[in-house]
């Protein structure tokens, strides 16, 4: 067995090459495969959910910082976006829509500078309780400056300002997306590029072991300094975006809430992998927009769905992926397939009991002036007969004893398979 190996023609890197080209391709096709107006929207969220989570995970992921204020950066960058456009829609400032995202990352780039050099005079656990203080400081401050936040209501613009350029206005949405599209590309390679950076490669190396560093003779707290403030000035673009996309900026834009949102996102994606985070936003916001459509249980849902990656793949969807892969590459997969489709078809069975005892517990509670009848899988049901409960009780309960019984075979066959294929590339070397 070998190990997995880039592809390369000297002097370039062909896969590296490949996958942007395909990355670039992916995005130009997109609103070409989903063409509603809805599907579009849920596209452009995407963009902007994506550069803020990957510039989340450049301090999270790359340095170490956990943070639970960094919609500080994207929500400040966005207020002075949307004001942005409603100056350059004035008259009185001359700069073009396309350009505006530039104005929300310089914004977040210069509260970079200066919570940054607060907040990371102080690391580990210490730097995520500052950093929670500030973004409770700004959100203060959103109610109390309504001049600038706009109070409860926000802050509204119209994104189409000046003469269309090439026929293009920015008032369709498809445009949007381009434009989201365009700087999303751009964002990426950026933050990719400042990963393999020396100083990318000294923040990894704080992130694992600090002492060392300050041995060598370089500043830890400098390094995170730095990352900080240029891990706000993406999430001051991403806002910018934000800012365009919906036309509207409130307070909730600077709260934990939204803080919160792009920890989970990128946790859920994968911290350890540079396309975890942009994995992670796409789940994460299918799962709010979608779920939330069909279900009053959706945070509940997202919650579990968290637990769980914590639990058994802490390092992601991402981590879970790319291991597939290598298995896949070392053709044991067959291996893997039986206990794997057991244990899937176990955790299914288990996951509709449970989510027929959820539905029909949020219909009595929440919905229970409508009537005792809901709709549930398609099937009319009555939640005030125990037939429903008592099927629903004994299909979760089946599914759960089915996957204590299988889960241990199916991870002692997955342990076995990558320990063999650890051993074939330690060889390999």
């Amino acid at each position: 067995m070998h190990a997995l190996r880039p592809i390369q023609f000297k002097p370039l890197n062909l896969g590296r090459w490949l996958v942007w080209t395909a990355f670039a391709f992916l995005l130009l096709a997109a609103p070409k495969i989903f063409t509603s107006g809805s599907a579009l929207s849920i596209l452009s969220q995407m963009g902007t959910v994506m550069i803020f989570a990957l510039s989340y995970n450049m301090l999270l992921g790359q340095s170490g910082m956990l943070s639970f204020g960094h919609a500080v950066y994207s929500g400040l960058g966005a207020f002075f976006a949307i004001h942005a456009i409603n100056y350059a829609g004035n008259g009185v400032l001359p700069i073009p829509l396309s350009l505006i995202p530039l104005v929300g990352g310089c914004a977040g780039l210069i509260f970079g500078v200066l919570f940054g050099y607060v907040t990371t005079k102080r690391s580990g656990t210490t730097f995520a309780m500052i950093s929670l203080g500030i973004v409770e400081l700004v959100f203060a401050c959103s109610l109390m400056f309504p001049g600038f936040f706009g109070g409860e209501g926000g802050v509204a613009a119209n994104r189409v300002i000046g003469k269309p350029l090439f026929g293009i206005s920015y008032g369709p949405q498809i445009e949007v997306y381009y434009l989201i599209a365009f700087w999303l590309f751009i964002s990426t390679i950026g933050m990719f590029a400042i990963a393999h950076t020396p100083l990318g490669r000294i923040a990894n190396a704080v992130r694992d072991n600090p002492e060392r560093v300050e041995f060598i003779g370089y500043n830890t707290r400098r390094v995170r300094y730095i990352m900080l403030i240029l891990s706000a000035f993406f999430a001051g673009i991403s806002g910018g975006l934000t800012a365009i996309n919906f036309e509207i900026v409130s307070a909730e834009n600077v709260s934990v809430l939204r803080s919160g949102g792009v920890l989970l996102f990128t946790f859920i994606g994968g911290i350890g992998f540079f396309f975890g985070p942009m994995l992670g936003a796409i789940v994460g916001l299918l799962l709010t927009v979608l779920l939330s459509e069909f279900t009053n249980a959706w945070q509940l849902y997202l919650g579990v769905f968290f637990i769980f990656i914590v639990m058994y793949a802490p390092g992601g969807l991402a981590s879970l992926i790319m291991m597939t892969v290598r298995v896949i590459a070392h053709k044991k997969f067959k291996r893997i397939f039986p206990a794997l489709l057991v244990v899937s078809i176990a955790s299914l069975v288990a996951f509709s009991g449970a989510v027929m005892l959820i539905e029909m517990m949020y219909h009595l509670t929440l919905e229970s002036a409508n009537g005792s009848i809901t709709k549930l899988m398609g099937y009319v049901v009555d939640t005030a007969e125990p037939t429903p409960w008592i099927m629903a009780s004994l299909l979760f309960l089946f599914g759960v004893i089915a996957v204590y019984f299988t889960r241990q075979p199916f991870f002692a066959v997955w342990g076995d398979v990558n320990a063999e294929i650890e051993h074939a590339m330690k060889g390999a070397h």
